[in-house]
Parts: C-alpha cells; structure tokens; sequence
C-alpha cells in the first residue's frame, strides 16, 4: 500500500507545483480514508478526532461480508474522511472531486463547508470544491447513507444494496475555461452515430464548454476521430466565444465515409475521437471517448438488426461484478475476469441490471462486441411524489449522458418489475420514456414487465417491451414458455419482445439425479434442476427468432440480503455461475455448448457422488457432432448430439470407483469418477 501512497503523493505534486495548471489533471484519492459504519455529529467539521476511525482503501462498503448473511444487513449512514494538501499556487485552478459511484445519498463536505449532494448510488457525479480549497491542508468528509428514501430510486429490488464509496474517488484540476464537469457527471463532449451504413457513418458532436474564469476568451475546440491503428480519419476546429462564468455549447456534423463497422462480437471496431479545448497553442482540457459506427433495428417480426443483418442476442443478466467479501467495491480486474468468463460462456449480449454499471463494464463490452440493455433503478416500487419523479429523471440524465457514446449500448429501460398496475405508473414510465427520446433519439427505450396482463397500458409505454417469465420455477411448467411467447406474439404482432429474465436456482452442493422440481424458498435448490430448466428453455427461444433477445437470470449469483433459501441466506443462486466464481455449473456448460465455437464436452451431475449402484443415465453436453463414451475403459456405442446433448441410458455402474471418459469429434474431451455404494 505504501508504494500506492508515495504515486498519490508524486502525481499530486505534478498538479500543484508552479501555478495553476494549463491542462487537465486527474489524481486518484483512493488511498488514506478513514471510515466509520455510524453517524457522527460535528464529522464533517475540519478539526473533528478521527484517529480512532478504520483505515479504508477505496472502493469500499460496510456489507462487503455482512450484508450477504442477512441478519447484520446494515442500511444506515457512514462517514469517510481524509486530507488533501493544495499548494497556494494551485488555488486559481478549478477543482473537482469525482466520485465514480457512492450508495444510495452522499454529502461532502470540504473544511467544514457543505460542498455538495448527490442522490443516487449507481452513476458518477463531480462536486466543485474550488471555493472552500485553501492552501495547505484541508479536510475532505463525505457522508454516505444507503437507508431507504423515499424520493431516491430504487426503493425496492430482490438485491443487497450495498453502502459506501464502492467505487473510485478522484481529483480533477482544471484551469478556468475546460469541457464542463458539472453536466450530469458527463464528460462533457458528446457523440452519436446515426444513419450508418457502410458508405458513410453521420455523427453528431456536442461540446460543453464551461469558462470559470471572470473575462470572456476566445478559445477553439479541436477534435479528430482516429482507427484503431492511430491514423487520422477526421479532424476540425471550430471557434468558441466563451463568456465569463457563463457554459456554451458547440455542435459539430460530420460524415465519415465507408466507417470500418461495429460488428458485434464478429468485430468490435472501436475509434477514438479526441477533444482538445485550446487557448492558442496551449490545450487546456482533453476528452478521449471510444467510438463505434454501427446501426441497430429492432423488428417485431425479425427480431434485431444489427448493421442491416438479423443478430441473435442471446446472454444473461449481469448485475455489476459483486463478489464475497468485496459486495459491489470490486476492481477493473474483477470486472474484467467476469468478462473472461462470459466469453468463454460465448454470450452475444448482456442486460446490466438493474442500475448504471462501472464505465469499465461499458468499455469492455464495447471491447467484446457485446450488445447491452442498460437501465435505471426504477424497480419493484415507485413513490407517486414530485421528489421521486425528479430523482429518476436526474438517474436518467447521468446513465444516457455518461453511456451515450458507448457502441455496445443498444436499448435504454426505464423500469423493471413495479408491482402495482395503475395510472400513476402508467404515467410514469410514458414520462421517462419521452425523456429518453429528448436525450438520445438513437435508441429504443424498454421496460421489464412481469406482474400485470401481458398487454397491460405498462407494456405499451417502451419502443420494445421484455418479459421476465420463470415457468417452470415460480409457476407453471418448462413447455409453457414457448406457447406463452406465441400467444403475446400474435396479440401483439406490433411489438418487438424479448426475454429480458428467465431462470431457476441452484447450489453446486445440492445434488440429486433425476431431481425432483423444489420449492422456490426452500433450502435445498439442486444443480440437476436448474439444469433441466435451462435445457428445455433454450430450443424454444431459439426456435423464435422474432424474440429479439433473451437474457438468463443470472449470469453469477448475487447478494440479495432478503433471500433464506438454498445453501445459505442472502444469495439468489439463479447464476450459471457461483458468487466467488470458482464453479460454472452444469446450465452454464449447457448453454457453452449451445452459443460457444470452442469445442465443448463437459460431464452433467459430475458432482453427483456418491450415489447408488446400478444403471443411471449419463448425460454429457457437447458441440461436437458425435461423441464416445468409456466406462472404466470399456467402450460404449457413441451418441449422437442433439440439441449440444448427448445420453446413454441406463449405464451399469459398479461398486467403488467408476471411471468415465467422453471424447467428441470435434477433438473435447472429459472425465469424471463416479463412486457408487449400495
């Protein structure tokens, strides 16, 4: 930690040395926290006693362990603190602290003074602290507070909301005219790409510049688009009469012609446009954005069209990166090793659920071609207030203006799952939907229905409509998805429909071959169930190509303190994965087998031992056409695969060790040992 502390204070004192600056800086303030899980009367105040206080690194939350167990669930306020040095020459510049995310309310206070307020817990927002700054040591205190209120969203949800600073905190010192920091945490410089095809790619530019200083200043916004190999494809100038303590915005079109298209996971070419703001020679303020040129259609009858071609979107519901012990405070590393994961599973898209996500989620699916659903945190319940109806708009703001640029973002929701069906929520999400098009008029709004009549007034407010839908779990039966799909389809032949959840849970210690169908809220949730669920699911879905999308319920179990059921309070064990990680279970090699190009050969109930001597089918799912089995090294007649399933039935198995071993013709393979006892 040591060597973290000394960068901090190095990079810290390039900002500060000599005068104010002439160009953006940007220091991270990660380091030297001191927390505590209570309030504290006075805490923000400079000369406050904190040395009694933990010291905390950054990302950080109070339910990292607790929160997954239950009972010692926390939802209260926390208080962080820590110093900052400014040097007498830095005061002219402009200072910020960004806070990439802080559940659910944050206050910050900077020597003793109430600098700002931020409602939300999911997206980023800046605070100016240029005013209270002085020069040598100041004191910055930022009270967070993730108890329910009820003008902040979400107020309900089947997850833990975890507290804290759970994500980054920088510095960024500007000099007086820069790109505006105060724009809904956005950065300030925004683009999109409409009417795209592979002759020519239209973009729209928009720049916010803000002038800070007390004299207006003529000042030029330079910006340049360049490939993935750094060659220049697009640049200009333009002229910006800034006036003092005043925000102007300039607007750019450009038309690039024959853009190397975004194509999905097949290609995800990412540009970069750079924009600098400069006084003369001298650059004041840099943005850099990564860009994608594509186009999307969603068609009721053929489903999404990705650049003109149909795109089969097929994935699960990621909800943030959370894992035991870190909650939601976990590192780019984390989040990109969950990304490994869900290219080895070989998704083609993801539903971030059911909040704004890290910005490094939304640059590695722009990196993996993977299309997105991302949605505000409009969930379970609503309150009918102004205050309420304000915060939402405000969430909505700062997940459009941070995302907008973002190739891999295809489909904005305003909503998920509110339990009530009235004119008051109806209201509601037809409002947020007019918000979005105002924002961004390139892309389709949804909203995630589940409690009301399939074409209630709810379903009817979105562009597109998804369904989340566990037959099969909660209700009815595994063959029901498919008639209920063709049953919506036909009432609603107008709307394009997804599958926006569906799934069972499971715990890899529960085993029980055949399984018999469990209760929802029991303990016992065994793989061999879930399995099935999925394995049944899947033909129907992809039979239906007109559902433009479809999305497991969940890629990896998550925290959701309200939950006793399965192996442990705490967790929803819908993941095709386990909440730390370390197991894929038996769904998640079903579906590899389905949607991966790898060879795929993977043993079903392989944790199902001991179990009884005797016959008992073995199942194996595979991508290969055929595939050989040994018993012990004797061999069987080989299968063929249907639908990525291979079976023998009634396989005789022996007392002690039982020694399988699968080949496909594809070149997988695997192995298991059974043991078997009377």
């Amino acid at each position: 930690m040591a060597w973290r502390r000394v960068r901090e204070l190095l990079l810290l004192a390039l900002v500060l040395v000599g005068g104010g600056v002439s160009a953006r800086q940007v220091t991270a303030l990660d380091d030297g926290w001191r927390f505590l899980r209570a309030d504290v009367a006075g805490a923000g105040a400079t000369v406050f006693d904190d040395s009694v206080w933990a010291v905390v690194r950054l990302p950080h939350t109070w339910n990292g362990i607790d929160g997954e167990a239950g009972g010692a669930y926390y939802r209260g306020p926390g208080w962080y603190r820590r110093e900052l040095q400014i040097s007498a020459a830095a005061l002219p510049s402009r200072h910020f602290l960004q806070f990439d995310g802080a559940a659910l309310r944050a206050e910050i206070w900077v020597n003793g003074q109430l600098a700002g307020r931020h409602d939300g817990g999911y997206a980023a927002f800046r605070v100016d602290i240029s005013a209270p700054l002085r020069a040598g040591r100041n004191v910055i205190a930022v009270r967070v507070d993730n108890a329910t209120a009820k003008h902040v969203a979400p107020l309900g949800g089947d997850f833990t909301v975890f507290g804290g600073l759970y994500r980054s905190v920088k510095l960024l010192t500007v000099p007086a005219a820069h790109f505006d920091l105060l724009d809904d945490g956005g950065p300030g410089v925004y683009v999109s790409a409409d009417d795209v095809t592979a002759e020519r790619a239209h973009l729209s530019l928009r720049a916010r510049v803000r002038n800070d200083g007390g004299t207006a200043g003529k000042l030029a916004l330079h910006l340049q688009l360049r490939d993935a190999q750094g060659r220049d494809v697009a640049h200009s100038e333009q002229s910006i009469e800034a006036a003092a303590q005043a925000t102007v915005s300039a607007e750019q079109p450009w038309t690039v012609p024959r853009p190397h298209l975004w194509q999905g996971a097949a290609d995800p070419y990412v540009y970069t446009l750079t924009a600098e703001l400069r006084d003369g020679a001298t650059v004041l303020d840099t943005v850099t954005l990564p860009i994608g040129m594509r186009s999307i259609r969603i068609d009721p009858q053929r489903g999404l069209l990705l650049n003109g071609q149909p795109y089969a979107v097929h994935g699960v519901n990621l909800f943030h990166s959370g894992r035991p012990g870190h909650g939601l405070a976990v590192s780019d590393a984390q989040i990109d090793e969950d990304f490994r994961i869900l290219d080895e599973l070989g998704v083609t898209g993801l539903r971030f659920v059911h909040f704004q996500h890290p910005q490094r989620a939304y640059d590695d699916a722009d990196r993996a071609g993977l299309l997105v659903l991302t949605e505000i945190p409009l969930n379970s319940a609503m309150d009918e207030g102004e205050a309420f109806r304000a915060n939402l708009s405000q969430q909505l703001r700062e997940l459009i203006k941070q995302n907008q640029h973002h190739p891999s973002v295809i489909v904005l929701g305003v909503g998920n799952e509110v339990y009530r069906s009235d004119a008051p929520v109806v209201d509601l999400l037809a409002q947020l939907t007019r918000e979005t098009h105002a924002l961004d008029p390139t892309r389709p709004t949804i909203y995630a229905h589940c409690c009301a009549a399939d074409d209630h007034a709810m379903a009817r407010q979105t562009d597109v409509i998804g369904f989340n839908r566990y037959y099969g779990w909660y209700d009815g039966t595994f063959a029901d998805i498919g008639p209920w799909a063709d049953r919506v389809h036909a009432a609603q032949p107008d709307r394009a429909l997804s599958l926006t959840e569906y799934g069972a849970g499971a715990s890899v210690l529960h085993q029980q071959d055949p399984p018999v169908r469990p209760q929802t809220t029991a303990r016992f949730h065994p793989e061999q169930y879930q399995a099935l669920f999925h394995e049944a699911y899947w033909p129907q879905i992809a039979a239906r190509p007109w559902l433009w999308g479809s999305f497991v319920w969940v890629g990896f179990d998550l925290a959701s303190a309200g939950r006793n059921e399965g192996d442990r309070p705490g967790i929803n064990d819908k993941g095709l994965v386990t909440y730390d990680r370390a197991t894929r279970k038996d769904a998640f090699l079903y579906y590899q087998a389905q949607w991966s190009a790898k060879p795929v050969l993977h043993f079903a109930s392989r944790r199902a031992t001991p179990r009884a001597v005797g016959p008992v089918d073995v199942k194996v799912y595979a991508n290969g056409g055929r595939v050989t089995l040994t018993l012990n090294g004797a061999e069987l007649p080989a299968q063929a695969t249907r639908g990525g399933i291979a079976i023998w039935p009634g396989v005789p198995l022996q007392p002690g060790r039982n020694r399988l071993e699968a080949r496909a013709d594809n070149g997988a393979t695997d192995n298991i040992t059974w043991i078997a006892i009377p």
